[in-house]
């Protein structure tokens, strides 16, 4: 089992920055690529971005890209998601997500189907 804890949400300004944190622990060693999703109410979870853990090889949703930035510590079985700009409508809780099977890591914007283990999850909250 791979067990992960986001960290580093938080109510924010809008325009301002946030960095999020996900930590593996568990069979971390057998996970292939982490993703973050987010789930705002009343709506579906949507993929954002995910990242290959060898070739740290990264996908982005549209709506994302240019403003949030994947990265990745191995040392620290640590992935990171860089959000800048934050606007009201990127008020969510956001979660990560992880998949051993590298067959199943997608290689476009991540579905939740695509991911068998999950964080608990890290409220944003962006004020206008």
């Amino acid at each position: 089992q791979v067990q992960l804890v986001e960290s580093g949400g938080g109510p924010v300004q809008a325009g301002g920055s946030l960095r999020l944190s996900c930590t593996a622990s568990g069979y971390n060693y057998r996970i292939r690529c982490i993703a973050w999703f987010r789930q705002a109410l009343g709506k579906e979870r949507e993929g954002l971005t995910n990242i290959f853990r060898r070739s740290s090889k990264t996908y982005y949703a549209d709506s994302v890209k240019g403003r949030f930035t994947i990265s990745q510590d191995n040392s620290k079985n640590t992935v990171y998601i860089q959000m800048n700009s934050l606007q009201p409508e990127d008020t969510a809780m956001y979660y990560c997500a992880a998949q051993t099977l590298l067959a199943r890591c997608p290689t476009t914007t991540p579905y939740p189907r695509q991911f068998d283990n999950w964080g608990q999850g890290t409220q944003v909250t962006v004020s206008s």
